[in-house]
Formats: structure tokens, sequence, C-alpha cells
């Protein structure tokens, strides 16, 4: 058994001949340059890209495997360069219905094991969603029908960023998983937490008491791989590994998860559109006290105080801790040019961020920078909340 760093949210921007799948997405994120960033830059052994569903995908991978450098495990997943296994994912967004006749729609990660699972399970979505070749496209079908034809494929359904004000189960479909997969609840055994939420906040709700969180980047660009991540204690790299480690089963677990301080989440307070400004002055924020006005972004924050049902937060004794990780990219006087100069003496991201001390970091980039890389590590650096689309930000203490 051995310890593994893994992302299992990556979007793919733009397919290997220019076409479109995350229209939102970096055009330089495709299929081959993340599995490349992971090895190279990242230091992440798992990766989890979910858009590759798309028939676009699907191309790129196929032509990827024929290259030679990567090849398909008997336990699932596609190992590149034996350093890295990329676990294939497709992010669905479902069409839900409360008890209350209030419509909402919500994202779904779904994995599978093998290249020929995902394809047949592309071409069974074609009776749900309009166009396949996109990312993230609504379906007409519920999370409740989802997970049955994930099952039947050989994969698994995690709902995403699961507190976000837009596109997630708590932030617009419902206060309870329970309520939408009903019988099958059973049948999820993870919940992606997302950049503006934390262990702490999400076991105020008894009914998570039993599944495993994990924490993602949901990476939209190169540099934004593993800005949140897992370590997990696994026998090696591959779909099944992580299964198992996802249900806590046979040794194998989720150790830690590195997130984000929930502060720098672009949807952690309450965002009055009207003024333009977060709301910090009271939790739940229904309206802004400030102007009255109910045209607001509700925050992960409050959204959570307004569903939850313990005051005190008291997590499962087997719930791995939460470590607050800033990424290079967020830390004061760190640009393009510092990183790739750390990078390229330190080669991975991990190293410098778990491994290095001081005196290391500073004989590359000078005692102010490496100052506050060590006080990121030890989340001794101010945070100003994010809210309404913009992320916090970090500031010297």
């Amino acid at each position: 058994m051995y310890e593994i760093f893994a992302d299992l949210h990556v979007h793919i921007g733009r397919s290997k001949s220019n076409k479109p799948i995350k229209i939102t997405a970096a055009k330089s994120l495709n299929f081959e340059n993340i599995a490349k960033e992971c090895v190279e830059r990242k230091g992440i052994n798992v990766v989890g890209i979910i858009d590759c569903a798309s028939p676009y995908v699907i191309e790129d991978i196929e032509e990827f495997l024929q290259k030679g450098e990567a090849y398909e495990i008997k336990d699932g997943g596609i190992i590149y360069k034996n350093k890295v296994c990329i676990i294939l994912g497709s992010e669905i967004e479902t069409s839900e219905t409360n008890e209350h006749g209030k419509t909402g729609s919500a994202h779904n990660i779904c994995f599978f094991p093998k290249l020929d699972d995902i394809k047949l399970f592309s071409k069974h979505m074609t009776k749900h969603i309009k166009n396949m070749t996109l990312s993230s496209q609504r379906a007409n079908i519920s999370a409740y029908e989802l997970i049955d034809i994930v099952e039947k494929y050989n994969g698994i359904l995690i709902p995403a960023h699961a507190f976000t004000p837009h596109k997630s189960f708590y932030g617009n479909c419902t206060d309870r998983l329970q309520k939408i997969f009903k019988e099958k609840y059973d049948k999820v055994i993870a919940i992606e937490l997302g950049l503006s939420s934390d262990t702490f906040l999400a076991d105020k709700i008894s009914e998570l008491e039993g599944k495993t969180f994990i924490t993602n980047s949901d990476a939209h660009s190169l540099p934004k791989i593993a800005r949140e991540y897992n370590k997990m204690l696994v026998e090696d790299i591959s779909f099944k590994e992580i299964v198992k480690a996802l249900k806590n089963k046979d040794g194998r677990k989720v150790l830690y998860n590195y997130g984000l301080d929930p502060k720098l989440g672009k949807y952690h307070r309450t965002y009055c559109e009207k003024c333009e400004k977060n709301i910090e002055k009271k939790a739940p924020a229904i309206n802004c006290p400030d102007c009255d006005s109910k045209n607001i972004t509700m925050g992960v924050f409050d959204r959570i105080e307004q569903i939850k049902d313990k005051d005190i937060t008291k997590s499962p004794l087997n719930r791995p801790p939460y470590v607050y990780q800033i990424p290079l990219s967020f830390i004061p006087g760190l640009g393009k040019k510092t990183i790739e100069k750390l990078l390229n003496s330190f080669e991975t991201e991990m190293t410098i961020l778990h491994k290095l001390s001081k005196d290391d970091i500073e004989a590359i980039v000078g005692e102010k920078i490496a100052k506050n890389i060590i006080l990121a590590r030890e989340g001794k650096l101010g945070i100003q909340p994010g809210g309404g689309g913009v992320y916090g930000k970090i500031s010297e203490k």
C-alpha cells in the first residue's frame, strides 16, 4: 500500500483538432496535455478527466492509446508513462424537481473503468442530451434515473460541487440528497465538496455522515489542476483502487482532503447583485440588509447555515482531515514566471507545497516569496472572502 495524490475533476477545453468541448475552459486543456501536466508539473498520480463521453474526446483517447505512450489496464484506467492513471469520466447536468414542485439542475460526475464503457454510456446518453460533443450538457432525466444508467456501464456517480448556488443539488435543487436519490441513496458513495465548502461546513448535514468527501480542482485551465486534491492510500493506481478508497474498503481510504480555505471560493458568501458586494453581516442571508433587495446569489456558507441540522460540527471518526492548501497561483508575489522558475528547479507543485524547506525555496526565489509559501502552508495568510462569482483574495499578515 502506498500514498497517492488524486484530482478527480478536470475539464477539457478543446479536442486536439480544436473542436470545442468545455466552452469556458482553456484551449490548451486537451486529453494529452492534461496527462503531461499531471506528470511533469503537478505530481498528481490519478486524474479524473470528466469530458470523456464527448465523441471528439473519445477520438482523441483512441489516438492517444495508438501512439503507445499510454495503455489501458485490467482494473480500469489509462496509464501514462507509468506515472499517472487517467480515470475516464463525464459530467452530466440532470433535471430535478423537488417536493415543492420547484425545478433545478445539478451536475454529476460519472466515472467508468474502460474506454468501451464510456463509449457505450456516451451512445446511450444521446437519447437524453441534444449535443453530446459539449461538456456538462443538460439531460432530460433526473439523477435518480441517471445513476442506474451509469451503473449499467460499470460506473459510479458522484454529486459535483454539491453546495454551489448554480448547478448543484444542495445549492438549487434540494435540502437533502436523500429526497433526490430515495432508495438509491446508498449507491452514492462520495460527495464532491466544491471550492467554496469544506468538511467542517458539510458535516453540519447529518445525512452526509456515511459519505466520503472528495476535494477536486474543477480545473478550467492547466495551471488550475490540483488547486484541490486528495491523498489516498491504495495498492496501485487504477479505477478499482480509487473506488475501494472512496468506499473505505479493504484498507484503502482517503487519507486527507487538500482544498482551498472555503473563504477563497468564488461563492462562499452571499452576494447582493444590486449593491455589488458580499453580505457578511448575517447568515443565512436571504436578502441584503443594506438595500433590502432579494436579488442575491446565495453563498455556500449561507446555504449550509440555512439547511443544516447540526449546530456544532462533529465529523464521523473515519472522516479524513481537511487540510487548507493554497495553490502557488494564489500566493502573493508568485506570478507565472516565478512559478515556472520554481517548477524548473523542483519539478512538481506537490513537492513545493508539501516537502521543501524554507531555505530550499528561498535559494530560488528569495526570502519574501519563500516566507509567503511557508505561511500559506501553515494557514497563516489573511483572506478576503469570495462571493458572487469572484474568488477570495490572499493578503499577507
